[in-house]
């Protein structure tokens, strides 16, 4: 379609769970140049949520959370997903750490301060340890804030509650989801979704978007934004609108 750019492809899912802007984004850009695809999450809550809708093949999660105890996330991942790897950054090296963070679930671990080879290579090696990186990947499943799209089973989540939506919802959301913070016209959308043209094709559009909106910003802060005489674009919360 013209105007809009983008390829899909399969790779291996990472979730990144820590406090820290500055580290998160840092292991993000390391994993995505490892051919990886990363999931960045700043706390334990936000982890269980965001590996729910993504289900990654490995994770990398900080010792010390704000919310929750670095025991208590790998054990809830595991409890979700038993054969997920999980990679423990902590800056507590003592023997007992390593000890309780391994029983809880944590496959590995690198002791804070580490350096980005080490983390990757040994991210690189967990999947193929847990068997993971045999099992088929796929790029049908979206992140944008505490917005989880899955295009296999086209479901849809915010903050964890599941969104009913119709097909043309769906298409309509996972387009924007395509294109995050990209303004799209309403012949954009139009030509995409419904793959022809419509009299009052605009109105459709429309339509459709107040539809989207009504339930999937219902009671929460709007991701789904309207650029005056351009079209619309999702953004995440933290975004600022």
């Amino acid at each position: 379609m013209a105007g809009i750019s983008g390829t899909r492809s399969g790779r291996v899912r990472v979730l990144i769970v820590d406090d820290e802007p500055v580290l998160t984004e840092v292991l993000s850009v390391a994993v995505t140049e490892a051919g990886r695809r990363p999931y960045p999450a700043p706390d334990g809550h936000s982890a269980s949520r965001i590996a729910r809708g993504c289900a990654p093949h490995a994770a990398a999660l900080d010792g010390m959370l704000p919310d929750l105890d670095g025991v208590q996330v790998p054990r809830r991942l595991r409890d979700e997903s038993p054969e997920l790897p999980v990679l423990v950054l902590t800056a507590r090296d003592a023997l007992e750490h390593r000890v309780d963070g391994l029983e809880n679930g944590a496959d590995d671990h690198v002791t804070k301060p580490f350096s980005l080879e080490e983390a990757v290579l040994r991210l690189r090696g967990l999947p193929r340890r847990s068997g993971a990186e045999r099992t088929r990947t796929d790029d049908s499943v979206r992140v944008l804030g505490d917005v989880v799209l899955t295009g296999e089973s086209r479901e849809v989540r915010r903050d964890g509650v599941r969104i009913a939506l119709t097909a043309k919802e769906f298409d309509l959301l996972s387009l924007l989801m395509e294109h995050p913070r990209q303004v799209l016209s309403k012949t954009q959308i139009l030509d995409h979704v419904w793959s022809s043209s419509f009299d009052g094709g605009g109105d459709l559009v429309e339509v459709y978007v107040s539809s989207l909106r009504g339930k999937l910003d219902r009671g929460r802060s709007p991701v789904i934004h309207t650029v005056r005489g351009l079209g619309y674009a999702i953004r995440p919360v933290e975004d600022g609108g």
